[in-house]
């Protein structure tokens, strides 16, 4: 099949709003393999959206890099028109799909200058990180990287930014994602700046339910603008909306679907010229309190030129549509969101060819441009294991292993752990050191205080904050187990993997001489690296 980007004007309306919408998929190859049914269409289904109605774009979730390399493939064969294939790897291609490179997540890189690295030396640590991230995408076929995420996390207890944030200042925000996306920019894949106004002081998740944003227009603009500017400076590809209420900006509608928001303060004021694209139209913020073809109409009206994961993609294209002829959009709206969508994909499917003229990379380059051999590769993790080393909190070490020693490890759902398998660090090194091993998560029966005798422990906690988690905290469990090692003179050591808000919690508690780790990274390599320094062989 070839690929061209057809002259929007030979698209019907219908095939013009379907360009709009990007719609989630597995990863995985198989239907069998779906693990979100409600979400995630089988390839009957898919298969329709993308031959048939010319959906615009594939947002993926779900299997080995390996394997999406293959998905994407498959992918841009349904669709006539070449598509937006885009993924939330916010910490690295690796961090969603295996086999690929997974960064810590971007506040480790505020945590190097909080460990003393110059502003500079972590500069280059975010633009490496941006630069890998995209080689790493096109390497497997994405070329949408939902990334870089530019909130200020001001507020420690909010449960869906928190280390996905570069940092806690907008200044710090500003410089290190600018250069997160100047690292990018060389690559032919697209980045986004998100959650805009700004999702950083909130201590609800927008995944469950809509959070209210209660600061004036001039705090606002000081604080969350900012990094927002700044990525718009750098020519960001496109900035995701937040599912947030801001009655100082608009007091009836979420960001996601106000016109005062989105046009107004983005395009207007800011004077962004690029792709305004929703969150997640499913998240509970939205879905919760809109119809899911509503919402669509909603937040086409207010400016936003592509819906992400619509619940209802054909619904969605027909209530567009009719809004259209009954006047409450614009046509000349949907025609300049194509026209900007037009603009994004010519950038990922062409490339320079010596110094002629510009081709559609699907016309000139073979199915097997694919090269798996360009992930994980000794440089991309170097870049990582720098930010994780730089960034690492060690006090003290562990000389001795008492007898009948044993490792506690505490997770929030040990069913969803990729970075808790048999071989991994946690686990391994300590078992091979003579530690016994348990591990407790959120489906463990509560303590009840007949613990076994008294054992010498390392306790190993999981912990940060993750959309649908709910919260930033510590888990009960977490803080029962903590509490009950300090009483009973059973803690021998404590490593945190995540949130550095639980070191600060914990940290005044610890009794004195007690070995302590911390590492913003929960992925086996950051496990290897505290361990390796805490408890040496």
């Amino acid at each position: 099949m070839t690929h061209l980007l057809p002259e929007p004007d030979y698209l019907s309306l219908p095939e013009q709003v379907a360009q709009m919408l990007v719609v989630r998929a597995s990863g995985y190859l198989f239907d069998h393999q779906i693990q979100y049914p409600s979400w995630e269409p089988n390839a009957e289904v898919l298969r329709h959206w993308l031959t048939d109605l010319g959906v615009g774009g594939v947002i993926l979730l779900g299997g080995s890099a390996g394997e999406i390399a293959c998905r994407c493939q498959q992918l841009q064969e349904w669709s006539a028109i070449p598509l937006f294939l885009a993924a939330d790897i916010e910490e690295g291609v690796g961090q969603l799909f295996s086999g690929a490179t997974w960064f810590p997540p971007p506040l480790a890189l505020a945590g190097m200058v909080q460990s003393g690295a110059t502003i500079e030396q972590v500069q280059q640590s975010a633009q490496a990180m941006g630069a890998w991230t995209a080689q790493e995408a096109l390497a497997i076929g994405l070329n949408w990287v939902l990334a870089p995420v530019v909130d200020v996390n001001n507020n420690p207890q909010n449960p869906v930014i928190n280390v996905r944030a570069f940092g806690q200042t907008p200044e710090l925000v500003s410089q290190l994602s600018t250069a997160f996306i100047q690292g990018a920019q060389p690559y032919p894949v697209l980045t986004t700046a998100k959650h805009f106004p700004g999702h950083g002081d909130t201590a609800t998740d927008s995944h469950l339910d809509l959070p209210v944003i209660p600061h004036d227009c001039d705090r606002i603009h000081k604080t969350e603008y900012l990094p927002f500017q700044a990525a718009i400076a750098a020519n960001v590809d496109g900035v995701m909306s937040a599912h947030l209420l801001i009655p100082a900006l608009d007091p009836q509608y979420p960001a996601t679907l106000s016109a005062k928001i989105l046009t107004g303060e983005l395009r207007q004021a800011l004077r962004f010229d690029g792709l305004i694209v929703t969150d997640a139209l499913v998240m509970g913020a939205i879905a919760n309190q809109y119809g899911a073809n509503e919402a669509a109409v909603l937040a086409v009206a207010a400016g936003a030129d592509v819906l992400m994961m619509p619940a209802d993609p054909p619904g969605a294209i027909a209530a567009v549509c009719a809004a259209v002829e009954q006047g409450r959009i614009p046509l000349a709206q949907i025609e300049a969101s194509v026209e900007r969508i037009w603009r994004a994909k010519r950038k990922i499917t062409t490339y320079a060819v010596e110094d002629t003229s510009y081709q559609h990379a699907w016309e000139t380059q073979p199915p097997s441009h694919i090269d798996l051999d360009r992930l994980g590769t000794r440089e991309a993790i170097a870049t990582a294991t720098t930010i994780l080393k730089d960034s690492n909190v060690i006090y003290g070490q562990i000389t001795t292993v008492p007898e009948r020693a044993r490792t506690l490890i505490v997770v929030d759902d040990l069913l969803d752990c990729t970075f808790l398998g048999r071989k991994a660090p946690a686990i391994d090194r300590l078992r091979k050191q003579g530690y016994q091993v348990q591990i407790v998560d959120g489906n463990t029966p509560e303590m009840t205080g007949a613990e076994t005798a008294p054992q010498p422990t390392f306790l190993q906690l999981f912990i940060r904050g993750n959309p649908f988690r709910g919260s930033a905290q510590l888990s009960s469990k977490a803080q029962a187990w903590f509490e009950f090692l300090v009483s009973t003179n059973q803690l021998q050591a404590l490593v945190i993997y995540g949130s550095p808000y639980a070191l600060e919690q914990f940290q005044p508690l610890l009794p004195a001489g007690i070995p302590y780790a911390f590492s913003y990274g929960q992925m086996p390599r950051a496990q290897a690296l505290v361990l390796e320094q805490l408890l040496p062989d």
